[in-house]
């Protein structure tokens, strides 16, 4: 039987997933679709990314998304917000409203009041969970062994005009150095997408998927060598493991084919395709 909380975060993922499947069912974009369904996620505190992150070693939470349109190739990141209510917004606002790919800390958070957006307090972000976790981890000295796989949030679309999009946003890891930024704003590591090959989202140790340019590394060989999305992701994330990393990937190509893989002993994750087929889940045992 499936707990409280485990169906908690199932009909959360369902509401995003609805969420963003109803924009591209009236005809919006693949971008706007990801968008939606990532803020949904970022407001609900049960996820490392908007409430909910994990605070890093001094007691903040530093906030970090990117998005790629697959279309144009346009693509904006943001690392290291402290006070930007959704990192995944201003991310776009990044690809959409300035010359830049990415912005970061306060120069990022200046950019987000130029906007007229309000700045939110440290706290809004930071859960009663994620701070009795961030205690109990920081007495140790180490990150706490009995946390639940609450990870980065991501999302990948297919528009019916046949563009891609992908976005990922996240809290980073507990008890991360103050400053440290991971694969998910880092376009072709945690987040990619080109309406030639696929669009990508990353979860997981994001050394090794910055070390790896994951993301772009399935785009790539779908590129060059033709091979089948799965087989991509499954080899860059063989290329991961044994080089001691884990995580997984969500992705999706033109044609509608996902992929949802992963080396952890579950993800969350769902889709939704327009044939009316769909699912959510966490385990591995349930693929």
């Amino acid at each position: 039987m499936v707990g409280g909380d485990e169906s908690l975060h199932r009909n959360k993922l369902k509401e995003a997933l609805d969420a963003g499947y109803a924009v591209l069912d009236r005809g919006g974009s693949a971008t706007d679709a990801v968008l939606v369904s990532i803020q949904i996620m970022e407001e609900s505190a049960m996820f490392d990314a908007g409430r909910g992150s994990y605070l890093n070693a001094e007691g903040v939470c530093e906030l970090d998304a990117a998005v790629m349109d697959g279309r144009t190739l346009g693509a904006g990141a943001v690392a290291g917000l402290q006070h930007v209510k959704s990192p995944i917004a201003l991310a776009r606002d990044v690809m959409e409203r300035s010359p830049h790919v990415m912005l970061i800390g306060s120069g990022a958070e200046e950019f987000e009041k130029s906007l007229g957006r309000e700045l939110v307090p440290n706290e809004y972000f930071q859960s009663a969970e994620r701070k009795l976790q961030w205690q109990k981890a920081h007495s140790a000295g180490a990150g706490s062994s009995s946390e639940k796989p609450h990870g980065t949030v991501g999302c990948v679309a297919l528009d019916r005009n046949g563009n891609l999009a992908a976005g990922t946003s996240t809290g980073g890891t507990n008890l991360k150095r103050f400053g440290r930024v991971g694969d998910s704003p880092i376009i072709g590591a945690g987040t990619y997408a080109n309406n030639a090959t696929c669009a990508v989202s990353a979860t997981g140790v994001g050394e090794f998927f910055i070390r790896q340019v994951a993301a772009h590394d399935i785009a790539a060989q779908v590129e060059y060598r033709g091979v089948p999305l799965r087989e991509a992701a499954s080899y860059t994330l063989a290329k991961i493991a044994k080089a001691g990393g884990n995580g997984g990937f969500i992705a999706i190509n033109s044609s509608g084919d996902t992929v949802m893989i992963f080396n952890t002993p579950g993800m969350f994750r769902g889709f939704r395709l327009s044939d009316g087929s769909g699912s959510v889940k966490i385990y591995s045992s349930e693929d």
